[in-house]
């Protein structure tokens, strides 16, 4: 009994002491060789001690295999392995407690992210690049530059601080040009209450709203003419009913329509709103789930001078200019802002299974004067988005994610989506000939387009589009401006 309960004593202190301490393997003190000589060591000794309580085994009486083993011998040695045992579990427990605190890096389709354990501090880094392909079919008149471009260039870096404060970062190196577009901080202290602070999308365009990402076409529709692109402000936001709607409040400094401003040039600010809902999300109604419908608007007062009139210039498909004010550099020639700027824009969307409809209507009145005199101009513009994903997949606000992501040695292709929309720009009657010359601006663009959208997987993406626009007014000897054709395309990769 004796004989084997130090054998074992003996084999488990130096197992734990040479072989299984965490301590030793986690330094790496002790190469593979040094190891083993140990460990052979200590079998030899094992087996010697072994061999001697053989002996005194042989030799005792038997009345004397009843004797109790000499005092405190056992249980010093029994004391030794519980002290290892114990050293063992703490090294356990700050191993866990390590683990457990340790940063958690990760990467995949969203990009690439780093995280504290319990979330409460996170960085994520993504992007986007666009190269587009621009092309005029029949432009007698040299109106644009068949032309490849860089349209964005969007590195992203974005997170979470004290687990209630996000922060994002956006500059655009597109098109030859660097610029930040994108930088604010977001309180999210409750779903239905957030505030956002700093540089961003204004909640009014419903297509602007949409990520560049998610576009349908390759450019945004004539309506993206009449709202602002960025502006710096502050605002009151968020989703209420469990995502069945959302509501924006802000205050901002004020752009020009399809202005994309940094600092103000007036005390004035502009008061932007919106409200969103999406009536069915939250029942049984499955045709009905993908229906959102709203309104938004803006108001504030604008204030031009003749180096910077704070009036905008519109676009047609192709990115070409078809409308601007008179601007010749003097005040009795250059038209500025002067007096009230409002927008309304009633806006929805429609999406069930792989269909798709968008449709939006921006109605912008803008006070404006040249040397003295004053009007005030309504312009307004419409369009309606169709979408049918050929393979089945679902159409959505926020795009197509492939079933089968592009793989042709295992026969898959991706998602193929076929697109069109008709869209009009009227402009106001009153702009000609005082504040616009009716000879190089045109009143109306009637514009209509068809494209293919191929989602190799939710990361690379191929856009084909020919737009077509025809005009009235524009052209001094004809009267019209040319009908505009082109054929846009874009590769895009997102991550």
């Amino acid at each position: 009994m004796r004989k084997g309960r130090l054998f074992r004593i003996a084999v488990m202190a130096g197992s734990m002491v040479l072989g299984f301490s965490p301590r030793i393997l986690a330094e790496g003190a002790l190469s593979t060789k040094v190891l083993e000589e140990q460990v052979e060591a200590l079998t030899r000794k094992v087996q010697l001690l072994e061999k001697r309580l053989e002996q005194q085994a042989q030799q005792s009486a038997p009345a004397k295999a009843l004797e109790p083993p000499p005092s405190g011998a056992v249980e010093a040695l029994d004391q030794k392995v519980r002290v290892l045992e114990r050293r063992y579990e703490i090294d356990q427990e700050t191993a866990a407690a390590k683990a457990k605190d340790a940063p958690i890096v990760g990467a995949g389709k969203d990009g690439f992210s780093l995280r504290s354990a319990d979330g409460n501090f996170q960085l994520r880094v993504r992007g986007y690049v666009q190269a587009d392909g621009r092309f005029l079919v029949d432009d007698r008149k040299r109106l644009g530059t068949d032309t490849f471009i860089m349209r964005r260039v969007r590195p992203i870096i974005e997170g979470t601080v004290y687990k209630y404060f996000d922060y994002r970062i956006m500059p655009d190196f597109g098109q030859g040009n660097a610029r930040l577009f994108d930088g604010y901080l977001n309180a999210r202290l409750w779903p239905e209450a957030q505030l956002r602070v700093g540089k961003y999308k204004p909640p009014v365009g419903l297509e602007r709203l949409q990520s560049a990402t998610d576009l349908l076409f390759v450019e945004r529709g004539l309506p993206t003419n009449l709202v602002p692109n960025r502006d710096v402000g502050t605002q009151l936001w968020g989703d209420l009913f469990d995502g069945a709607a959302s509501y924006a409040l802000g205050v901002f400094n004020g752009v020009p329509d399809l202005g994309n401003g940094d600092l103000d040039n007036n005390d004035a600010k502009d008061f932007n709103g919106r409200l969103f809902a999406h009536p069915f999300k939250n029942t049984s109604l499955a045709p009905l789930q993908g229906l959102g419908i709203g309104l938004s608007g803006t108001y504030g007062r604008q204030t031009g001078v003749v180096s910077n009139p704070n009036l905008p210039a519109y676009l047609t498909q192709d990115q070409l200019t078809f409308f601007r004010y008179r601007s010749d550099g003097t005040t009795a020639g250059t038209v500025i802002a002067e007096g009230e700027h409002s927008r309304w824009s009633p806006q929805g969307y429609y999406y069930w299974g792989p269909f798709g409809l968008l449709s939006e209507y921006v109605w912008s009145t803008q006070g404006v004067k040249r040397n003295k005199v004053h009007a005030t101009l309504d312009n307004r513009a419409w369009q309606v988005q169709l979408s049918y994903v050929l393979t089945g997949e679902d159409s959505s606000y926020r795009g197509v994610s492939p079933a089968h992501p592009f793989d042709p040695m295992t026969g898959q292709w991706g998602a193929f989506q076929l697109a069109a929309r008709y869209g009009e720009l009227h402009v106001d009657d009153d702009a000609f000939p005082i504040f616009a010359d009716p000879t190089k601006s045109a009143r109306r663009d009637h514009s209509w387009g068809i494209g293919l959208n191929w989602y190799l997987n939710r990361n690379l993406r191929f856009m084909l589009n020919y737009e077509e626009s025809d005009f009235t007014g524009g052209d001094g000897k004809n009267g019209d401006r040319p009908t505009e054709q082109a054929i846009l395309t874009r590769f895009q990769i997102s991550y």
